[in-house]
């Protein structure tokens, strides 16, 4: 479960969608190294990863999905070179632009901050082991699927 110090979104709901957190409480557990991955993006708000659970996840020997940006996913595979990394990219810049106005919870300065990150982000998908174009919700959840069954064998 991913960590946050921004505020709930509408119908957001504590421990299913994230953990919202202090911002005190964030930076302690950078200091302490209790997260796998974490940047501060949007705003200065800090996203992350508790490294706990992700590992006990592991060592029970479940597979982890983690869906965080490039800085969080570089993180990762310093750290756990065996992991399998997909980028998921939208069909267009044009196409995000509208998810983003649709979803109506951001304002027109932060859509534009998430757009001029997702471009920066795109430039970075050659570094991962797959990549994914999000055109189509079921045709990219059956690529996902036949990307993770490959793996696994």
């Amino acid at each position: 479960m991913s960590a946050t110090t921004r505020s709930p979104r509408p119908a957001e709901v504590e421990g299913v969608h994230y953990r919202f957190i202090s911002r005190k409480q964030f930076e302690d557990w950078i200091a302490a190294g209790e997260l796998l991955e974490w940047a501060q993006v949007h705003g200065g708000e800090y996203y992350g990863t508790p490294r706990e659970p992700v590992q006990a996840q592991l060592n029970q020997g479940s597979s982890v999905f983690l869906d965080i940006d490039t800085q969080g996913a570089f993180q990762v595979m310093d750290a756990m070179p065996e992991a399998v990394s997909i980028f998921v990219e939208p069909p267009s810049v044009d196409e995000l632009v509208k998810r983003l106005t649709k979803r109506g919870t951001e304002s027109t300065e932060q859509i534009e901050g998430r757009i001029a990150l997702a471009q920066h982000e795109i430039e970075q998908k050659m570094r991962y082991n797959y990549q994914l174009v999000n055109d189509d919700l079921d045709m990219a959840a059956e690529e996902l699927c036949r990307i993770i069954t490959a793996e696994e064998a």
